[in-house]
């Protein structure tokens, strides 16, 4: 106990507060609030992948029944982006994408825009559709953005050029010397994966207004200030005329840590004078909405016959789609999952986000690290058998611990990897099947290690005491279905002044009334709010115990907040209830309220390492291992999981009962990723898989329960030793799902997903090998 409080009491199994209401079919999302005076908007959106715009005619349009308001590129001049301002809300000149934005109405009714759309006239000049990265990135290639140049930069130090949006590279140790070694092994690996649907169960939704000369938006996003600033930037208006509400939100999994359907319904509100509700189908969610990037990877590695890796060099292509978007920011990862896990003598990385005239891709869950921590867990197996290392040892033997650097030559602290790794191995050692092997099935199992990080960046709370002795937090904090907003700040805060969690009020979003926050993603929020909120409560506890001292006589600094009362410590001397304590304060100096902020501290990187980085150290890595047992039916391909076994960081588990959630969710979307989910893009640009007959996400008979170890201890500067634990879950699955199908067949797998057709095509020996001829075997051909 310090402080005036007990921080061992913020641990417990609290329950979700929202989820009888959600259960029940209650609680009101933004798809649930538009009024009934609420005017239908709808997007024209272009029917074919790339081409030049000649004549775009809307007059048949605004006459049309109903219609209020019509929008086009003149209304939203300005661009916007991640590091790069290269994005339009509406295509005025040239359609760089199946499914973009050429105009905008709002109608009486939805029907009515409907019927409106099929009015519009629109004459296009097609271009040659670049669909693949290794189309956009021939020597011969149109550019897509012509006009790349002039784009106004917002992030400095990236290299970019031709079909290369963004470009983010590590350069640490000698590597040509490492690879030069008479003593080395040199193993290469190339690895592909596909594109993934978020698929949460609200899909992209706005109301706007526009009163008193502000926009008001109501929306479902995890980044309330994000869609302030790029809302006002699109409409050339200040941010302060621009205010953002966020009730409860239906899932998002990164879809919604970006802003796309908010200025669209802003411009026709203000147009209209009408309040706006505009609502992506189930259909335009499918075709037209972030996914998880495709990428491409090429890795190759220079190993001592001890296992020692003297040097590492790596290309990842991640498919940006005809904008730079999330992508450009995704490109800093790489150094950190690619570059992470292992200890490595010298490294070159490289993350090229590369235009292509497909629908833009997004951040999703664990984002780039799923796909790369695939690629480098593959990788890692093919060197044990290059080298005839067992997979086991060698991971203990390299993993990334107390003092090693990582990738862009940050210090580590702390040994976390290897003793989970122990810990794995210890509860289910090799060669002890938990059951018989069928007849015409096969058996795998692998063992897998993965790096994440917590994003930390700026958060703001206030904490206000109310007369009955309740708190409200006011954050702008969202509440996406992870439960940090209904669980672990108002533990937090519950734990800080002595009072219940129940008696927490949470406030939903508000930009108005909220300090600035990065957003809901990376595993940031118990982390950044809730060392915000502890700092906030802070201040209230030093005026209630101010307070307090004065009513029983004695030194502050003898008294502590405990059930709902201030007490002398060790219950030696008298007691106030809290209530008579908020009662006296707001006599004698007002209402009781506090403020706090939280920003990353800041890691050091070795000075000249990393370029085009928006993160060259992390504050904060996340661990997990993972285990997996799993049979393939020889006749069909098919994949059934027996087992699975998660070992995870998470610094301090403040709410074991929310982490098991969260670790159960995020494995069961990552078999999705591993087995089933596939888009393909046809022809003309669009994908093939437009709804859930054809998009395969997991069912109720997929789900598998997953053997969870809570890992605690490891160094963190989250509030209580917290890390977040909602993000890392899915990072390790595919990679473990792999590695298992790999061990079961004895065949390289080097793609994802695997799909029954899939793995019988590698079963019968005929899967094409994955040959990335457009990634340059010399690392340094591949730069801008």
């Amino acid at each position: 106990m310090s402080g005036g409080y007990d921080a061992s009491t913020a641990v417990m199994d609290y329950p979700r507060r929202d989820a009888r209401d959600k259960l029940a079919g209650r609680t009101r999302y933004t798809v649930d609030r538009a009024g009934q005076d609420t005017l239908k908007a709808v997007l024209f959106r272009s029917e074919i992948a790339a081409g030049r715009i000649v004549r775009l005619d809307v007059e048949a349009a605004r006459r049309a029944p109903g219609v209020r308001a019509v929008a086009t590129a003149a209304d939203a001049p300005g661009r916007f982006g991640l590091g790069i301002a290269d994005h339009a809300l509406f295509a005025s000149d040239t359609i760089r994408h199946f499914g973009e934005p050429i105009a905008a109405i709002a109608a009486d009714t939805l029907e009515q825009a409907r019927a409106a759309l099929e009015l519009i006239e629109l004459d296009v000049e097609p271009l040659p559709a670049l669909l693949t990265m290794d189309a956009a990135l021939a020597k011969d290639a149109r550019e897509i953005h012509p006009g790349w140049r002039d784009y106004e930069i917002l992030l400095q130090g990236a290299r970019r050029g031709g079909n290369v949006a963004w470009e983010a590279t590590v350069m640490r140790g000698d590597t040509d010397a490492a690879f030069a070694r008479d003593d080395v092994t040199i193993v290469e690996g190339c690895y592909r994966v596909g594109r993934q649907s978020h698929v949460p169960f609200e899909p992209r939704a706005v109301n706007a207004r526009f009163e008193d000369g502000r926009f008001d938006i109501e929306t479902s996003t995890q980044v309330p200030w994000t869609v302030r600033a790029v809302t006002a930037r699109a409409l050339g208006v200040p941010d302060s005329h621009v205010r953002v509400t966020v009730p409860a939100v239906g899932g998002g999994f990164g879809l919604k840590f970006d802003c796309t359907l908010e200025p669209y319904a802003a411009i026709l509100a203000k147009k209209a004078r009408r309040s706006v509700s505009l609502v992506n189908s189930r259909r335009e969610e499918q075709l037209t909405c972030l996914c998880r990037e495709n990428a491409e990877i090429r890795i190759r590695s220079a190993v001592t016959a001890d296992g020692g890796i003297v040097g590492r060099e790596a290309t990842v292509l991640m498919d940006c789609g005809a904008y730079g978007g999330e992508q450009v920011f995704l490109t800093t990862m790489t150094a950190h999952t690619l570059g992470g896990n292992y200890r490595v003598g010298a490294m070159r990385l490289a993350s090229l986000a590369v235009y292509t005239n497909t629908q833009p891709n997004g951040a999703f869950r664990a984002c780039n690290g799923v796909y790369n921590t695939f690629a480098l867990e593959r990788h890692t197996d093919e060197i044990c058998a290059a080298i005839g290392m067992d997979p086991i040892e060698f991971r203990r033997r390299n993993v990334i611990g107390d003092g090693d650097l990582g990738a862009t030559g940050q210090v580590f602290e702390g040994n976390v990897l290897r003793p989970m790794l122990e810990r794995m191995v210890e509860k289910y050692p090799a060669g002890v099947p938990t059951a018989p092997v069928a007849e015409g099935w096969l058996r795998g199992r692998a063992t897998t290690v993965g790096t994440w990080f917590v994003f930390v960046g700026p958060s703001a709370a206030t904490v206000n005491l109310n007369a009955d002795g309740s708190a409200t937090l006011v954050t702008s904090g969202v509440e996406i279905g992870s439960g940090s907003m209904m669980q672990s700040l108002p533990q937090i805060v519950a734990s800080e002044l002595g009072i219940d969690p129940d008696a927490v009020i949470v406030k939903a979003a508000d930009t108005d009334a909220s300090g600035r926050d990065l957003g809901v993603g990376g595993g940031r929020q118990t982390v950044s709010l809730g060392a915000a909120s502890a700092q906030a409560c802070a201040e209230v506890r030093r005026k209630l115990l101010a307070v307090a001292a004065e009513l029983l006589q004695t030194d502050a600094s003898r008294l502590v907040l405990k059930a709902g009362r201030v007490e002398a410590a060790g219950g030696s001397g008298g007691s106030v209830a809290l209530v008579d304590v908020i009662a006296r304060a707001e006599a004698t100096v007002g209402p009781v309220s506090g403020s706090g902020a939280f920003t990353a501290p800041g890691v050091a990187a070795m000075p000249g390492c990393a370029a085009g980085h928006f993160i060259d150290a992390i504050d904060i890595p996340v661990f997990a291992v993972h285990d997996c047992e799993l049979d393939i039916e020889v006749a069909t391909g098919r994949i059934v999981v027996r087992n699975y076994r998660v070992i995870q960081d998470v610094g301090r588990a403040i709410n074991p009962r929310a982490i098991r959630s969260q670790v159960q969710g995020g494995v069961v979307q990552g078999l999705g990723y591993a087995l089933h989910e596939e888009i393909t893009i046809n022809e003309d640009g669009c994908f093939d898989q437009s709804g859930f007959e054809t998009y395969r996400i997991p069912l109720a008979g997929d789900v598998v329960a997953v053997d969870l170890e809570i890992f605690e201890g490891a160094p963190s500067i989250g509030p209580l030793g917290t890390k977040g634990a909602g993000e890392v879950p899915i990072l390790n699955v595919g990679a473990t799902i792999a590695c298992a199908v790999a061990n079961a067949t004895g065949k390289p797998v080097s793609e994802l997903p695997l799909t029954p057709p899939r793995v019988l095509s590698l079963l019968r020996g005929r899967a094409p090998e994955v040959e990335l001829d457009h990634i340059n075997r010399n690392w340094r051909d591949n730069l801008c």
